[in-house]
């Protein structure tokens, strides 16, 4: 809003409504036009900016259930970016991609080819993919950190800019030569809603820990990066793949009601302690109440994007109001 913009609006406000802004400025004349200049020079040249930060309380998420090819640092970046914009041209707010996207799970190649957050290689990939088409990008990747490796995850916005960054507390016991552990949850607050974030395993947690913590926390939404594996032998016929996620997602959802989206690759794994296991996707949402909205193709070669419809609620209390909240429900 410039200077003139503001005066066509003042002279159409004049005309139609005379007698009251005759009355208005007959009180103290002066203090209000310094306070309209000083909003006037706050507001110039930030109309778009305060458009595109209008909080959103309906958007799609692409869930990127991606192959990652174990140990192909740039054929995994390539395929990455080419499905985040994929997911962007169909009208998604947000890509969430899988666990350790870049180098596949527990996956030697980590300690030659992972990099810093946020300057190294692969994180600079994903926020250019994330500024170039504008949307919100969370995916786990492996950090290099001095002489330390990290299984972390990233949420990235549509600037380029890393936002949050999570490393995984509750690895597999399989995984501890390979990776350090995490020390640390948290949230953060956007025009798509609070989003809280961990990884994988982390929400088997004794005790539901970390998500209740970051339901507590006022996440709208966790998002969980993830890489879903069986056996060679595992018959889904027999024994359909998915319980222990959902053991932990529904109580979660539901008592703090929050969405919840798991995200895996699919793909075989090449190396290291599950070495010829595949990854089989079969990605998992779960709605406020609970509910579970869908769950994604099962299978080493289910590659898909599958694209779900985001509603945020109002949180329904915070701090010990919960105890209420959870009184009045029973």
């Amino acid at each position: 809003m410039n200077f003139n913009t503001f005066m066509l609006s003042f002279t159409f406000f004049t005309i139609d409504n005379h007698k009251v802004l005759s009355h208005f400025f007959s009180i103290k004349p002066l203090p209000y036009v310094l306070l309209f200049v000083i909003f006037i020079v706050g507001c110039t040249g930030k109309q778009n900016t305060l458009t595109e930060q209008m909080p959103k309380e309906k958007y799609t998420l692409a869930m990127i259930q991606m192959l990652v090819d174990a140990g192909d640092l740039q054929g995994n970046l390539d395929r990455a970016t080419s499905r985040i914009a994929e997911a962007a041209a169909n009208g998604a707010a947000i890509a969430l991609l899988p666990e350790a996207m870049d180098l596949g799970w527990t996956d030697p190649s980590a300690r030659d080819l992972a990099f810093e957050i946020p300057g190294g290689k692969t994180c600079m990939a994903l926020r250019n993919a994330a500024q170039k088409n504008n949307i919100y990008i969370c995916a786990g990747i492996i950090e290099k950190e001095g002489d330390k490796i990290y299984n972390a995850a990233i949420i990235i916005d549509p600037s380029g800019s890393v936002i949050l960054k999570h490393r995984k507390i509750n690895e597999l016991d399989i995984a501890h030569d390979l990776y350090s552990l995490g020390d640390r949850l948290n949230v953060v607050n956007t025009p798509i809603g609070t989003l809280g974030l961990y990884i994988c395993a982390d929400a088997t947690a004794p005790g539901n820990a970390l998500s209740n913590s970051l339901g507590l926390l006022g996440a709208d939404i966790i998002l969980s990066p993830c890489a879903w594996a069986v056996p060679p032998d595992f018959d889904n016929e027999a024994t359909p793949y998915g319980d222990t996620w959902r053991n932990v997602y529904e109580p979660a959802s539901s008592m703090y009601e929050i969405w919840i989206v798991g995200v895996s690759n699919v793909g075989k794994i090449k190396a290291g302690p599950w070495k010829n296991w595949d990854c089989i996707g079969s990605s998992l949402v779960y709605a406020p109440d609970g509910s579970e909205v869908l769950q994604a193709p099962y299978g080493a070669n289910a590659d898909t994007i599958i694209y779900v419809d985001i509603t945020l609620i109002e949180r329904p209390a915070w701090g010990t109001r919960w105890n209420e909240h959870w009184s009045s429900k029973e």
